[in-house]
């Protein structure tokens, strides 16, 4: 199943150029894995990591930059769970512009205790489920 966040393009996102500045797509990208947490899981990023002392880092992320976007385009991340692990999770997310294919990403998130820096298990609550479970 893909989950989506919709986010409008915005001035802070773009440079003189008048498209998005790289760096602005992860800060995004970012903000719809924080949707993903919250809306699809069911734990918000305050809750895992202020009450549970958790945290998702990303440790690896490809990127595939395939048309600008622009001031005002709203676009979807449209994102699923490829794979999980013990401790790891990798996503793959595709960003688009209504039907235009705009960024394409994998990124893999691991599950970390906040006051180690260490890897982690899962807990139930906090798996992500990939597509395939859904069928």
């Amino acid at each position: 199943m893909t989950f989506v966040s919709r986010q409008a393009v915005r001035f802070a996102h773009v440079d003189a150029a008048g498209i998005v500045f790289y760096p602005r797509y992860f800060e995004m990208l970012n903000a719809a894995i924080e949707d993903f947490f919250a809306d699809e899981i069911g734990v918000d990023f305050a809750t895992m990591h202020l009450s549970r002392g958790l945290g998702v880092p990303t440790v690896k992320l490809e990127s595939e930059f395939a048309a600008p976007s622009r001031l005002g385009d709203p676009l979807d991340f449209r994102l699923d769970v490829v794979r999980v692990g013990s401790s790891s999770a990798e996503l793959s997310v595709e960003v688009r512009c209504r039907a235009e294919l705009r960024l394409r990403v994998r990124v893999v998130l691991v599950c970390m205790v906040l006051a180690t820096g260490s890897p982690c298990g899962w807990p139930d609550d906090l798996r992500p489920r990939p597509a395939a479970a859904f069928t």
